[in-house]
């Protein structure tokens, strides 16, 4: 009854819990709660959501991950890579940070947490093998540079477009270097330059906590975000005025067109229920909607380059006399005469007739207090086809990256780590975080490192962590309203540094040409592809196991001589002779319908290369399979072999491989005789034969050498 209950409660395992535990947890959990809470929304902003949405995640799958999860000290949460997967995976289908956005973010956390717990329920874990180490490194890498430069924008206080090219996106940024927001890049850099001392002079501080705090006081002290509100006829530019009034229409087609097609969708399903799927009606309805669709997504993505135009545009504001409202000039473009404000404008948001101006930094804003709602994301058959592949990407990735990370804190602390039982924790976490408005999340390894080096016991202190960010929600949201964005940036670009290890990529190098050109690769692939890294991966993954599948088709194969040592080893690398009473043949893999041809080519070759050898040895220690096809051409090589004259033996064979040729009666075919267990036993018999026969065997070089014996 007990194992019962600690398989389906695992944190039973933690109790008896005594009050020096509770004592160490609790300043793990605190301490670790105070990097997740800046951390949180720095990852949120990075996967394209509202900043609060990371203390969302930050909350329930916390502690539920710890709850059901195998590792007592992995900190589970938002995390740089599953964010920018989200962003990478959602961008395409939605503008960032809208109401499209965010439910489709929850939507792709629920998909995760449903992969990952199937994956763990059926004890599937294994199926992370499949992205190899190798691919796993070049993706790391990618991303991590990804990452980095996602957020020079913000620390440069410039808007950076979305397209389906990451690299020019961020070559539009570097062409507008010149328009930098010297204080919002003053907030950035100091902010990295706090994090990086406190991180090598004093570690055991919390370095994100106090540039957070430091800049925060700063941003509200010097009014850091200055905002101005205005009209259409207020921009005095005929090129922002057009591309306006343009922007303004097209979003009111698009909320028409959305209108359109919920209503012709409810439609639908009256038309389906009462005359079928194949009723005229509503096949006609359905290409309607279809049609509306396709409409839908051309006035998107025109309006998406609109505001990317927009915001690119750089304002100076004159003040109007006799009490009429300021006018906003193109940088560059004011009138002979007229004076500016000295500032530089952005057009940050244009709905209706009404537009949102910032002349400032860009700072976190409003966060709406208290808990988020619970309740099950919104289910669409269409979308889960949009999201899928997405989807298990970062369930693959993610519980790779927490496995890795709870193996390495298990290998300090002595724990037994089940991989299943994490994926189980995993999945629970983001299926919890999809119903409480999170993204989807997976394991820190810099949340951990802070955990178990505070001292952390057992997996209670990521419940006290949450514990800390549910009083974070309640109580303290109102403090963070003037934190700049670019601490934010500042935040990710310091964590993701340490991902960046190229030394990794050229140790796969290292251990072999095929490694190395899998990391090599991914990691060219995840840089073009971006912002859609999961194509990235993918690619990585089928060329690593392409070159596999390839390694497997030519295996190597060694002919054998006899060395001065008297082991029998590759002929051609130590050049040895051969023998002219039997040809020994070494084949180092399994034998499968890919390699067969390999396998028959390499036997006759090396007959044809020795034609007075009337015996051939298949050493076969290195075969540790044979299939249909295998057992089909050994079949036909012995058979040609034996109407040359040519008697072939075999030496070394494992049981699983003499099993199925005992089942397909193929060794009856062979006969049990020619079945060696060594090689020196086969070539024993084979120049007992050849002498019987009358041969002169004695100088075979390939005669087994008599052993000396001491006693």
């Amino acid at each position: 009854m007990k194992a019962s209950l600690r398989a389906l409660f695992p944190f039973l395992r933690w109790f008896p819990y005594p009050g020096t535990t509770l004592r160490a947890d609790f300043v793990a959990g605190l301490t670790v709660a105070l990097v997740l809470v800046p951390q949180s929304m720095a990852y949120a902003q990075l996967a394209g959501l509202p900043p609060y949405f990371g203390l969302y995640a930050a909350f329930l799958p916390v502690a539920v991950a710890a709850l059901w999860g195998s590792s007592k000290q992995l900190g589970t949460g938002p995390v740089a890579v599953a964010s920018l997967l989200t962003a990478s995976a959602l961008t395409p289908l939605a503008a960032p940070g809208s109401e499209s956005f965010i439910a489709l973010a929850i939507m792709l956390a629920l998909l995760v947490g449903v992969i990952q717990l199937a994956l763990g329920a059926f004890k599937l874990g294994v199926v992370v093998n499949f992205l190899s180490h190798p691919v796993i490194v070049g993706f790391t890498n990618a991303a991590a540079i990804i990452i980095a430069l996602s957020q020079v924008n913000k620390l440069l206080g410039v808007p950076m477009g979305r397209s389906e090219f990451f690299l020019g996106d961020i070559w539009g940024v570097a062409k507008m270097v010149g328009d930098t927001h010297l204080p919002t890049l003053a907030m950035g850099v100091a902010s990295i330059a706090i994090m990086w001392l406190i991180r090598k002079k004093a570690p055991k501080l919390p370095g994100v906590l106090i540039a957070v705090v430091l800049a925060t006081v700063v941003s509200w002290q010097t009014g850091f975000e200055r905002n101005a509100s205005a009209t259409l006829e207020q921009m005095a530019d005929g090129e922002a005025q057009t591309l306006l009034a343009e922007f303004v229409r097209t979003e009111a087609r698009i909320r028409e067109i959305n209108e359109q097609i919920v209503v012709r969708s409810g439609d639908l399903k009256k038309l389906q229920k009462a005359g079928g799927e194949h009723a005229h009606e509503a096949v006609t309805l359905n290409y309607e909607i279809e049609l509306a669709k396709l409409q839908l997504t051309d006035r998107e993505v025109e309006n998406r380059k609109r505001k990317r135009a927009l915001r690119s545009i750089v304002f100076e504001r004159v003040a109007a006399s006799g009490g009429e409202a300021p006018k906003y000039y193109a940088s560059g473009r004011l009138p002979a005469g007229v004076q500016s404000d000295g500032r530089q404008w952005r057009i940050a948001r244009a709905a209706g007739d009404g537009l949102m101006l910032s002349g400032g930094g860009e700072v976190v804003g409003k966060i709406p207090e208290g808990l988020p709602s619970v309740s099950l994301p919104k289910f669409s058959w269409d979308q889960v086809g949009s999201l899928l592949a997405a989807a298990i990407v970062i369930s693959l990735v993610g519980f790779m990256e927490a496995i890795s990370i709870a193996k390495a804190i298990a290998a300090k602390t002595k724990d037994r780590i089940d991989p299943n039982q994490e994926l189980i924790g995993q999945g629970l976490a983001n299926l919890v975080g999809a119903m409480t408005q999170a993204f989807p999340v997976s394991g820190s390894f810099s949340r951990s490192a802070v955990n178990i080096n505070a001292g952390a016991k057992t997996g209670m202190s990521s419940v006290i962590t949450a514990a800390f960010v549910l009083l974070t929600l309640l109580f303290l949201t109102p403090l963070l309203y003037h934190l700049p964005q670019a601490v934010l940036a500042a935040i990710i670009i310091m964590a993701v540094i340490g991902l960046i290890n190229f030394g990794a990529v050229k140790h796969a190098w290292q251990a072999g040409r095929h490694d190395g050109i899998a990391a090599v690769v991914t990691f060219i692939a995840t840089l073009l592809f971006a912002p859609h890294l999961d194509k990235g991966i993918i690619v990585g993954a089928g060329l690593a196991i392409g070159l596999y599948l390839y390694r497997t088709m030519t295996p190597r194969v060694a002919i054998l001589g006899r060395h001065a040592d008297g082991t029998l080893r590759d002929a051609g690398v130590h050049d040895l002779p051969p023998s002219k009473v039997v040809t020994a043949v070494r084949f180092d893999g399994r034998l499968y319908f890919a390699n067969v041809a390999y396998f028959e080519d390499a036997i006759l070759e090396a007959v044809a290369a020795n034609p007075e050898a009337r015996a051939v040895l298949v050493v076969g220690e290195g075969i540790n399979e044979i299939d249909a096809s295998g057992e089909e051409v050994m079949h036909h090589v012995v058979q040609h072999l034996r109407d040359t004259g040519i008697e072939v033996a075999f030496s070394g064979l494992k049981k699983q491989v003499v099993d199925v040729m005992r089942a397909t009666g193929l060794l009856e075919f062979i006969g049990e005789g020619r079945l060696f267990a060594t090689a020196d036993a086969a070539l024993e018999a084979i120049h007992a034969e050849a002498a019987a026969r009358g041969e002169d065997h004695a100088a075979s070089p390939l005669r087994p050498v008599p052993v000396t014996r001491f006693g």
